[in-house]
């Protein structure tokens, strides 16, 4: 080690950008540790999918976009973020073959950012489980422990980031994907309000407006100027998030005030925490009022059990559309051949849903957002942990073997939290304040009003310096 190795270790996508900037290395060289990187580790966890070297070396000699990011390092996550001219799996054995035909507009805006994508991360199959390992891909493996997951639907994202091979990368949440990765992984992982981001060009919302983009990341700062660099909406977007009033960027590092902090030691589903997540919420109360902030227990009513039904079908009626729209384009018959069972069995019962069925999920989301949004007119910010438990072993979750109900089950088991900030649409992040004993990392989940991300990065920015965790690195 020594040199670029240390200084690439030691910066965050940022501080990389700036080292380019400044001719201390080029952006080649840095290109060259990462794949390096990608060689040496990647065998050992299964976080990228497909490499792209050859086209980010051409990427780098054509000359990178003077930009925040120009030069770094970049992956994007297997689903639906297109590439032009690349294949795109989807996590799944039911999309071999095919090639996105333009790049996705959140694809583009990371391009004009100055990010060099050299890969794809694996994620599960349509991103549908929690935990990262497909029939098409093989499991991914967490850093921290391999025996373990690393989440999902982004656990290559995160697998990759947590284990040294880049500082940031690309990862997407429609019920925790972003966060509950993050978690598991021992990184900082931000879910934008709905509409943040845009979704195009094919769609102008993902499941009803749960999906969202945006990347995991080492640093709150990293996660601040990506949202920078590819908020706001695109011509045609049904909706887009409330402008923020300045930079992202500006606001971490920023005083936050004395925030009204609400508290919950079970999950908002009124299900009880493993007694270490238990501690790591309790301990986040007592860092958050050693801060200043007034704490206390509370959390908004929910009917946490409609909600979930609501959930999978919208899942189930999204699934059955891209089932039908990928055999047609197949020209066979929509028999789901090729997904796991879970995946093929929720697609068959979005088939059989009625519009009034749907029509009344979308609706209890809006009902629990109007609770979210009275909740918040007395509360900035509320704090839990990302998942029921720590990380679970490989293994635990599999959508290969299991029902569709069953499967939805299990997983709604795991999430005490995530996906009623994807229904609500208000952000939400993850922040690794917490450890076990044992060293695997346990995420503190804090959520806060529609549009009020300044408010999640100052309080993020605020914990960061408090409670440092760039330099917590998993064991080669």
């Amino acid at each position: 080690m020594g040199g670029l190795a240390d200084d690439y270790d030691r910066h965050d996508a940022l501080g990389l950008a700036g080292l380019i900037r400044a001719g201390e290395v080029s952006a080649a060289e840095v290109l060259e540790e990462a794949l390096a990187r990608a060689d040496a580790l990647n065998p050992r966890i299964n976080a990228i999918v497909r490499r792209l070297d050859d086209r980010a070396r051409r990427a780098v000699a054509d000359g990178v976009p003077d930009s925040p990011f120009a030069g770094v390092p970049f992956l994007f996550k297997d689903l639906y973020a297109f590439e032009a001219g690349v294949p795109a799996g989807n996590g799944s054995r039911f999309w071999e073959g095919f090639t996105a035909p333009v790049d996705s507009t959140y694809v583009a805006r990371c391009r004009a950012a100055g990010l060099v994508a050299f890969g794809r991360t694996a994620t599960s199959e349509e991103g549908i489980s929690i935990s990262t390992e497909s029939l098409a891909t093989g499991p991914t493996r967490n850093p921290w422990d391999l025996g373990r997951t690393a989440g999902g639907s982004s656990g290559g994202a995160a697998a990759a980031v947590a284990a040294g091979i880049l500082p940031m990368a690309h990862a997407t949440d429609g019920g925790g994907s972003i966060r509950i990765p993050a978690a598991q992984c021992g990184l900082f992982g931000l879910k934008p309000s709905r509409g943040r981001n845009p979704m195009g060009p094919f769609v102008g919302e993902g499941w009803a407006g749960l999906a969202a983009s945006h990347v995991v990341s080492r640093s709150v700062r990293d996660s601040a100027a990506m949202l920078d660099a590819t908020a706001g909406p695109e011509v045609g977007d049904p909706y887009h998030a409330p402008v923020p009033a300045r930079p992202f960027l500006a606001e971490v590092g920023a005083d936050p005030g004395r925030l009204r902090v609400a508290l919950h030691l079970d999950g908002l589903d009124g299900l009880p925490l493993d007694p270490e997540n238990r501690r790591a919420v309790e301990a986040a109360g007592r860092l958050l009022e050693d801060l200043g902030h007034h704490v206390e227990e509370a959390r908004p009513e929910i009917d946490a059990a409609a909600l979930n039904r609501a959930i999978m079908v919208i899942v189930a009626a999204n699934a059955w559309n891209t089932l039908a729209a990928r055999s047609a384009d197949l020209g066979r018959e929509p028999d789901g051949h090729g997904y796991e069972r879970a995946t093929r069995e929720i697609a068959a019962a979005g088939r059989t849903l009625t519009a009034p069925e749907y029509a009344a999920s979308v609706t209890a989301f809006h009902r629990a957002g109007r609770a979210f949004g009275r909740f918040f007119e007395r509360y900035d910010a509320l704090v839990s942990t990302t998942l029921r438990r720590p990380p679970f072993p490989l293994g635990t979750l599999r959508p290969d073997e299991t029902g569709a109900e069953e499967f939805g089950r299990q997983c709604h088991a795991e999430m005490p939290v995530t996906h009623f900030f994807n229904m609500t649409g208000c952000p939400a992040m993850s922040v690794p304040l917490h450890w076990t004993p044992d060293g695997l990392p346990v995420g503190v989940h804090v959520g806060a009003a529609y549009g009020r991300e300044d408010t999640l990065f100052r309080l993020a920015g605020q914990l960061e310096a408090a409670c440092p965790w760039r330099d917590r690195r998993p064991k080669p």
